[in-house]
């Protein structure tokens, strides 16, 4: 039985796709860490991307969704028994240069251990996305239980204030992105438990993921925010080191 339709148990990595660099290989860790939290199945590093180059059909610079399918029992409390793969190829979307944010005004429990996985179990973050869409916005910031900020809805947030870059606490409740891990290996990154009601203490703010790499935010409801172009370009320069390398470096 499809496990992922009956009861949301799966898991997606999206993907830039550039070819077999050390970003897919995180993506990979991240797919695997997960699924053996959930107790599901998964490919090797090879199967995995085996079936995104039979995909992409010699296509690199290309949008990939990489879902991993459960399957296995009808009874919801049962560990899966298989796996198998669905992926969505396409050209990648047109990156803006800035964004604005809003506060999305329902809250994720921070002890909560499923938002720490990218799991098909997915509707709360599309929720906030549409909320903030149908507001002229380009994405939401969830908070916790503690009016704690956590991430948007698929993206990490970093700031800054002074000259040091800041960005929530993991232990706030939120799904630590390849390119945030990323930057907060290779760049002066410190982890803060920012309340909402202490953004306007920042200059700057930044959204990253793996499609959009890093943007600045202009405003999050009625705070504006600096744009600080050398930060930008430092983590760019970070996230292109990182796709010029392969695999065999690291």
């Amino acid at each position: 039985m499809n496990r992922t339709l009956q009861y949301g148990e799966g898991l997606f990595e999206t993907i830039k796709f550039l070819g077999p660099n050390k970003r897919l290989k995180r993506h990979y860790q991240r797919l695997r860490s997960s699924a053996e939290f959930l107790g599901m199945p998964y490919p090797s590093y090879e199967e995995f991307l085996q079936h995104i180059v039979e995909h992409t059909h010699g296509k690199t610079n290309v949008y990939v969704k990489y879902v991993l399918l459960s399957e296995g029992p009808d009874n919801f409390w049962e560990r899966p028994v298989a796996y198998r793969n669905m992926l969505l190829v396409k050209d990648l979307p047109r990156k803006p240069k800035e964004v604005n944010l809003c506060v999305y005004p329902y809250r994720r429990h921070s002890q909560d251990p499923v938002c720490k996985h990218k799991t098909t179990s997915y509707l709360f973050n599309i929720l906030a996305k549409r909320y903030a869409l149908e507001r002229g916005y380009y994405d939401s910031i969830i908070l916790n239980e503690k009016d704690e900020v956590c991430e948007c809805s698929s993206s990490n947030l970093i700031l800054l204030k002074g000259d040091t870059l800041y960005t929530p606490s993991t232990h706030c409740g939120l799904l630590e992105g390849t390119t945030l891990k990323l930057l907060k290996e290779k760049l002066p990154i410190k982890e803060e438990r920012i309340k909402v009601k202490d953004l306007e203490k920042y200059c700057a703010v930044f959204v990253v993921n793996a499609l959009v790499d890093s943007l600045h935010v202009l405003n999050i409801e009625n705070l504006s925010f600096s744009e600080v172009e050398d930060v930008i370009q430092e983590m760019l320069k970070v996230i292109r080191d990182e796709e010029r390398g392969d695999t065999q470096a690291g």
